[in-house]
């Protein structure tokens, strides 16, 4: 089994690169880190949110997401991860230094999930030691979670928990997974969808009220609200989703519960038609339909071209 540290990044095309990023740091309130020295790299806009060098990454051209990522504990264990994975009959691809430079990660290796997201797996990722400077005071303090699409729920929990530590810790019926790689309740999620994409990212914010206060900055803005604030019964945390260009996603949250006791803990099951499952203030709900495509290519392209 292949042992996931963490969240790394989500890598997604931006046929409007200056507008995404406009959005992610004006709207969303991200540090753009790129410039002269950070040896900024022509067509692609890195997005910070905490120590990590970046969380999102904006490449110029099809728009659509590109991969998601996780971090593993080192080479040795990105090494055994690549023969695990093709002991499964995955076709991985290994990053070179280009690739891993453009990610700011030491190593990387690639491949497709049973449903066609195109998953990453890195080790060495960059921190920054100075503080994060955000484009907008949204009180943004973490890249909380990332979610996932897949035709069948019950499939991609399997693949996850078996190929992966991941841990289902509730599920709203057929219709998504939550899953856990450490004690915060989800890092990963899986929903129903027709076909593979990025369902949502999620940033972690400092307090109640900057839920809040984001939301009214939302609405001056005239972003889109696909739903909230309402409260999650599953992780107990406080949500607000909304739409950015391009179909991306972006969900505030805080107050996510936190698993310590492992042995103790067993998955919930939510019926997502009983009213309160997914918003425990009665709030209007539902899945946000707008998920960003996985963009499809061939298995493996050579690194000058592979995005």
């Amino acid at each position: 089994m292949i042992e996931l540290v963490d969240i790394a990044y989500v890598r997604s095309g931006a046929a409007d690169l200056a507008g995404a990023v406009r959005f992610a740091t004006e709207v969303v309130g991200l540090e753009h880190v790129d410039g002269p020295a950070d040896d900024t790299e022509p067509g692609v806009a890195h997005l910070r949110a905490d120590s990590r060098h970046h969380c999102l990454a904006f490449v110029e051209g099809v728009s659509g997401v590109i991969a998601s990522a996780f971090t593993v504990d080192g080479p040795g264990a990105l090494a055994l991860a690549e023969t695990e994975l093709e002991s499964r009959g995955f076709t991985v691809w290994r990053g070179g230094p280009a690739d891993a430079r453009s990610r700011r990660v030491g190593e990387l290796i690639g491949f497709d999930d049973p449903f066609g997201n195109r998953i990453e797996l890195v080790c060495g990722q960059q921190t920054l030691a100075r503080p994060v400077r955000p484009g907008r005071g949204s009180g943004i303090t973490e890249f909380g979670h990332l979610c996932l699409d897949a035709p069948d729920v019950a499939e991609a929990h399997r693949f996850w928990s078996t190929t992966f530590n991941a841990r289902a810790s509730d599920w709203i019926g057929d219709a998504a997974c939550l899953m856990r790689i450490d004690e915060v309740h989800h890092k990963l999620a899986v929903f129903q969808g027709d076909r593979p994409g990025l369902c949502h990212v999620n940033f972690q914010v400092a307090e109640l009220d900057d839920v809040f206060r984001n939301w009214h900055h939302l609405q001056d803005q005239g972003v889109p609200i696909e739903m909230g604030p309402g409260r999650h019964p599953q992780s107990g945390a406080v949500f607000l989703y909304f739409l950015g260009p391009e179909g991306l996603t972006y969900e505030y949250s805080y107050g996510v519960r936190r698993i310590t006791d492992e042995a103790a803990w067993r998955p919930r099951y939510f019926d997502p038609a009983e009213r309160g499952s997914i918003d425990m203030w009665l709030g209007p709900t539902q899945k946000p339909v707008t998920t960003r495509p996985q963009i499809t290519r061939p298995q493996v392209l050579p690194e000058a071209v592979h995005p």
